[in-house]
């Protein structure tokens, strides 16, 4: 969370117990102050409940103030709405208790089960067309990743239309496209402090060879470093239908979950990027249908 920290002392009292912790990390994040923590307490001793229940009764914090302060204390990182400047519909980071988001994680699941227990650690994220969803759908289970524990980085490496920079607010330039000439290192790679375990690698400057880039023996060589570093790896790609790009990452990666939009995608064009891929010696780990 970027919530800003106090400069006090929690009372002793609050540092006690299991709700001990939930007293600290509300003071720590500025929702109550040391004086009404002091109220807070009476009222838990005189009706012997729980110190957020306390808080609560008293006005002082709300039902989402828990629910962020307990995902706090299971590293389970997410923003309330309207924190941080990433885009809205990164639904995974501002409504992670959603149906849609539990969705995500279901997904998260088939894929560790039958792909990651496999002993592999990337994945290709593509769609058939562009406005598709698919960078949005790679960056909301990116996040999903990340909220498990696992080492995260998402790799925007759609050099043509690339999104995550503008989803994630990142300010840096230089990408993947630079790594793969050779201009830059991994400090091109940012890490976005308010999920913890994630990182994102954006597209970077927009080359005018993209599909000659991503088909050099250097990205092969940068995708296996990648994932000696992190224990998943998530590749947003550009769409099959815009060019090759897509297939260059697929059949370096080898693993490929395709995006298809409800009522926009054919199952005609799902069969043919589904026949590219296994040509290209890739595999369709499987396919998600999205409503973005």
């Amino acid at each position: 969370m970027n919530s800003a920290l106090q400069s006090v002392t929690p009372p002793a009292s609050v540092n006690r117990g299991g709700e001990s912790n939930i007293g600290s990390l509300l003071l720590e994040s500025g929702k109550i102050t040391p004086e009404n923590a002091e109220r807070v307490l009476r009222m838990q001793k005189e009706l012997g409940i729980r110190f957020g229940e306390a808080a609560q009764r008293l006005g002082l914090i709300n039902e989402s103030d828990i629910q962020e302060i307990l995902a706090r204390q299971f590293d389970y990182p997410y923003l309330q709405p309207g924190a941080g400047k990433f885009s809205d519909k990164l639904v995974a980071a501002y409504q992670p208790f959603s149906p849609q988001v539990e969705r995500l994680r279901a997904v998260r699941s088939q894929l560790m089960l039958r792909w990651m227990a496999r002993g592999h650690k990337s994945l290709v994220i593509a769609s058939v067309a562009p406005g598709e969803g698919a960078s949005l759908f790679a960056a909301n289970l990116a996040v999903v990743f990340s909220q498990l524990g696992e080492q995260t980085l998402l790799v925007d490496a759609n050099l043509r239309a690339p999104a995550q920079a503008r989803i994630f607010d990142l300010r840096n330039s230089q990408g993947l496209s630079d790594m793969l000439a050779g201009r830059v290192g991994r400090d091109a790679i940012a890490k976005i402090d308010s999920f913890v375990d994630l990182s994102v690698l954006s597209a970077g400057t927009l080359p005018p060879n993209p599909l000659e880039l991503l088909s050099r023996s250097t990205f092969a060589t940068m995708s296996r470093e990648l994932e000696a570093q992190y224990d998943t790896v998530l590749y947003d790609a550009s769409a099959f239908s815009i060019g090759s790009d897509a297939l260059a990452v697929a059949s370096r990666i080898g693993g490929v979950l395709l995006v298809v939009r409800k009522n926009h995608t054919s199952v005609a064009e799902v069969h043919a990027a589904t026949e590219q891929l296994v040509q290209s010696g890739a595999q369709v780990v499987g396919s998600v249908l999205v409503d973005f």
